[in-house]
């Protein structure tokens, strides 16, 4: 068999490509004036529209969800959110002028849109704590925490705040009140895309160059913005997706269209001119965009294997602003390298003529030196990735509450006075529906349930009009993201509650958040290895139709699946252990599978834009060693200031108050971080030399079998031996 094949440029994409080019050079201001029109019209529109964000928690198939879509059908006023107000009196708040006070501040409250029900504290007892001075009053709403508008919810808090003052504190919890206090994004995606200009400028010793790269990404994460707020009327997208998408968005955009400049660059410098150095550049760093675009899209899609609502809108619409970067990276961005094509030439030939060196000499001189001991390289970074990701295997998934809420806010300070007050696990209570149990058994459910070990109290059964069923909230004496508190729930659903069954004849179901974390983590173990099989199986195909090899999709899916357990690992010392002053608590349990789906997707581009340079020279020279040379020599610069610009971008996460997106935005940056520094500048280059030859070998039945996928310009190839046979 031959190790490569040669495609015909008029066949091939190489014509399409160079046609695409030549038409955003020709209609430059209508590509501009497009571009602008799409960002302006969409943005318009979706302001007047609205958005229409809901989180969809469901769980099909789980305990938690089948107690919840109950109450839905039978009691639907329980179904909906509530909040708590929450009162601190140091002198006890039971004198008349105090009640007064806070009875006229519920019954205002209660007058409010979206509430349909307050319970005082002053009438029932156990809502006061033993020593008086700390209460409660619950606020029933007509909807769950996200179908509630955030204005509402606000008004809800100013009315509460106003009966504090002369020693009677009040604050609010609650998923609804953490909801509206929220602040809203942009200091994170700022500071992302300043550090990435910083980082351009280096680079390119040219503002107006470093600028191309970012107002491609910002014209792309716009347009989609927009869209994605249209979108939200019509599908369920989740709240955190916009910023989830721009996290992503401005990362991968300001990438691909740096490593379409970088190549432009190159061809400058080489000596071609502008409008033959931009259709060079899409006809070649552009095919890679296309190809690293989709494996990022089938990754992403590869999340809807798992089944979970509340993933697939987010899902889609990361996938759908990774494809539009990539659409304006190869229409926008040529035609603005036509515009002001004069002047960056200009000064990228002073910059070059100014630092007077070859970048790709220390790249070449690093390839020889792991060409010439392989094994060390491969041996270090296996072990550090595998020490790294130890800890992931301890992580425990869950939901922020607002015990993760900065210290200033109204809902932490409720939280740490309902904890003071009645103990941790009133934050978090579980609730077990009955149905089909005697009246007469009532007292004996509600004596097991608060003797259960791990249970600080239990109501007596609720019943619900017209129904068999009841329900019965259980305090564990521990804060809800605690594992004794997980503990007890698979206490109660493997012991306890089975025990109650046989001698109640009834049946029962545990809910609650705990319990619906414990049961989104199963679902998600159950699943993932369709997951797997479904992102690993369609990228590696992928992989092997364009690189004609067996080994090198085998190499990468291990490299990629390594790389993503050393984040999860970091991700997991650092918030489930409390690294570095870190409150710990419970991994966001959507976290890892977002992290997963991303980071394979964006491995796989750093994997085709270093790969495909090494098969280009093996094409060229049949040498397998000046391959690995030339192709590190010629992507290593450009992979590791892309990998350096996704760093800051994701990093700039990290500072975002929202604890899932910290957590997003460290898990990307120490996974761009060693694939891109570790893996692909020193692993892939080693293993690439242990390979040799058979790198790019393929059976002849799987080479007549897999689809020809041009990704290098259609050149002549020099045509070896079957390295296999040799």
């Amino acid at each position: 068999m031959t190790v490569a094949t040669t495609t015909s440029d008029n066949a091939g994409g190489a014509g399409r490509m160079g046609r695409l080019a030549g038409w955003s050079q020709r209609h430059r201001w209508w590509a501009l004036l497009l571009w602008v029109l799409v960002l302006v019209g969409v943005t318009a529109v979706s302001q007047s529209v609205g958005d229409d964000y809901y989180d969809d928690h469901t769980l099909p198939g789980t305990e938690s969800q089948q107690l919840s879509d109950t109450l839905a059908e039978h009691a639907p006023a329980q179904a909906g959110d509530s909040i708590q107000i929450v009162l601190h009196d140091p002198d006890g708040f039971g004198s008349e002028a105090v009640q007064e006070r806070v009875e006229t501040m519920l019954d205002e409250v209660g007058t409010l849109p979206h509430v349909v029900g307050v319970t005082s504290p002053y009438e029932s007892g156990h809502m006061v704590s033993a020593d008086g001075t700390i209460g409660y009053a619950t606020v029933a709403l007509d909807g769950g925490a996200t179908d509630v508008p955030s204005d509402a919810v606000r008004t809800i808090i100013d009315t509460a705040h106003v009966a504090g003052g002369d020693g009677l504190q009040v604050e609010l919890s609650g998923d609804a009140i953490r909801g509206a206090e929220e602040s809203e994004g942009g200091a994170a995606e700022g500071a992302g895309i300043l550090a990435a200009l910083v980082i351009l400028v280096f680079m390119f010793g040219s503002f107006l160059a470093a600028t191309l790269p970012v107002i491609t990404a910002i014209f792309a994460v716009g347009s989609t913005l927009g869209v994605i707020v249209l979108m939200s009327n019509v599908t369920t997208i989740a709240s955190y997706t916009p910023p989830l998408m721009m996290l992503v968005g401005l990362g991968v955009g300001i990438d691909y269209a740096l490593l379409i400049f970088a190549r432009y660059r190159a061809e400058l410098l080489r000596g071609a001119g502008r409008q033959e150095a931009a259709r060079t550049a899409l006809d070649t760093a552009g095919r890679a965009v296309i190809f690293a675009g989709v494996t990022v899209v089938f990754a992403l899609f590869g999340l809807f294997a798992l089944g979970l609502g509340s993933l697939q809108g987010v899902a889609l619409a990361v996938a759908l602003t990774v494809l539009v970067t990539m659409v304006a990276s190869l229409t926008l961005l040529p035609a603005l390298l036509t515009v002001f094509g004069r002047r960056i030439e200009r000064r990228i030939t002073k910059h070059a003529a100014r630092t007077k060196r070859d970048e790709g000499d220390r790249w070449r001189r690093l390839a020889d030196g792991v060409a010439r001991k392989p094994w060390p390289p491969v041996a270090i970074a296996v072990i550090l990735l595998a020490a790294l990701a130890i800890p992931m295997f301890g992580m425990r998934l869950g939901f922020a509450d607002a015990g993760n809420d900065a210290e200033s806010t109204t809902s932490r300070q409720a939280y740490d006075l309902l904890a003071e007050g009645f103990g941790p696990g009133v934050n978090g209570p579980l609730f077990v529906l009955t149905d089909g149990v005697p009246e007469q058994d009532a007292g004996l459910v509600q004596e097991r349930l608060s003797q259960t070990p791990g249970v600080a109290s239990a109501s007596p059964p609720q019943p619900i009009p017209d129904t068999s069923l009841a329900t019965v909230m259980v305090f564990p004496d521990s804060a809800p993201q605690d594992e004794a508190t997980s503990d007890l729930v698979a206490n109660l659903r493997g012991d306890v509650l089975p025990d109650l069954a046989g001698q109640t004849g009834g049946t029962y179901l545990v809910g609650g958040s705990t319990a619906a974390a414990d049961d989104f983590s199963e679902a998600v173990s159950d699943r993932m290895p369709l997951f797997l099989t479904v992102v690993v199986g369609l990228s590696s195909l992928l992989l092997m139709a364009v690189f004609r090899s067996i080994l090198i999709p085998l190499k990468a899916a291990v490299l990629n699946l390594l790389v993503i357990a050393a984040s999860l690992g970091v991700v997991t010392m650092v918030f489930g252990e409390g690294m570095f002053g870190v409150q710990p608590g419970p991994v966001e349990a959507f976290v890892p599978v977002m992290i997963f789906a991303i980071v394979f997707g964006l491995s796989m581009d750093y994997e085709v834009f270093l790969v495909s340079r090494m098969h280009e020279e093996w094409r060229r020279t049949g040498d397998a060693v000046v391959a690995m040379r030339e192709g590190l020599a010629k992507t290593g610069g450009v992979i590791t200031a892309a990998a350096a610009i996704m760093i800051v971008v994701f990093g700039a996460f990290m500072f975002s108050p929202d604890r899932m997106l910290q957590q997003f935005g460290l898990g990307l940056a120490v996974a761009v971080f060693l694939d891109a520094i570790v893996v692909r500048c020193l692993v892939v280059p080693a293993v690439m030399r242990l390979f040799g030859a058979k790198a790019w070998w393929l059976p002849r039945w799987l080479d007549r079998a897999l689809p020809q996928i041009p990704i290098e310009r259609a050149e002549p190839a020099f045509v070896p031996r079957d390295p296999v046979a040799t």
